[in-house]
């Protein structure tokens, strides 16, 4: 197979949408970093970001104890919600609200390998996708290579945790029949359909902070070869 590198521009990009500088701040470290090595850093930086990212979010509180990523009742649910907690239900609520969050940590680690399966076959263009497509090309990209697969694979472990709750029986009885009349959003017909699509929106949202840090402070982790590429314009 005939081998594909980045031109010099795209080491330069790479190099400067990394470390956020100008032209002028990044030119002066091209020959320092090749063209492979920064392909290599891009995809290093990457399988750091989303192995990181798994690893904090499929423990115990990894969903409900990060603001940014905890999920909460579904919005169709809100009036009924209130009207229940008036009632004295409030506990159940809360019961479910904790089983969805468990399910998410509970299937979060399955994507493990696909993530990084996704960064090692990663093209050329994906790789320019990521250069210039702003602050969530991270997302964007893993979102694009494992969404649907990953949705496969959450579903029963999601439906496993959250079948454990009685009340999820019954939102997906009310969503059942306001899906029919169009009232609900398709990942909102059944608490394990939104449940899934909550878990995947936080976890590609983590590998993306997660990169950013990678970004930030390449010499914490310990590679040289990020290191150079990224951490070479520091200087």
């Amino acid at each position: 197979m005939k081998r594909r590198r980045f031109s010099a521009l795209s080491a330069a990009m790479l190099a400067g949408s990394c470390m956020g500088l100008h032209a002028t701040a990044y030119a002066l470290s091209l020959n320092d970093i090749t063209n492979a090595q920064a392909s290599q850093g891009l995809k290093l930086a990457l399988e750091k970001g989303a192995v990181a990212a798994v690893k904090l979010l499929g423990q115990p509180n990894g969903f409900a104890g990060n603001d940014k990523v905890r999920i909460p009742l579904p919005g169709v649910l809100d009036d009924v919600a209130k009207l229940l907690r008036g009632l004295g239900q409030g506990a159940r609520l809360d019961e479910l609200v904790v089983a969805m969050n468990q399910a998410a940590e509970t299937a979060v680690p399955l994507a493990r390998d696909m993530l990084v399966g996704a960064v090692k076959t990663m093209s050329v263009q994906d790789a320019k996708k990521i250069l210039t497509g702003g602050e969530t090309s991270v997302t964007e990209f893993f979102a694009e290579k494992t969404r649907q697969a990953l949705s496969i694979k959450f579903l029963p472990v999601v439906t496993k945790v959250t079948s454990r709750v009685n009340l999820a029986d019954k939102y997906n009885q009310i969503a059942g029949k306001a899906a029919g009349m169009g009232w609900l959003k398709k990942d909102q017909v059944s608490i394990e359909q939104y449940v899934t699509a909550k878990s995947l929106d936080g976890l590609y949202l983590m590998i993306g902070e997660e990169e950013k840090k990678i970004r930030q402070d390449p010499v914490g982790t310990g590679n040289a070869v990020l290191q150079k590429v990224f951490g070479a314009l520091r200087s």
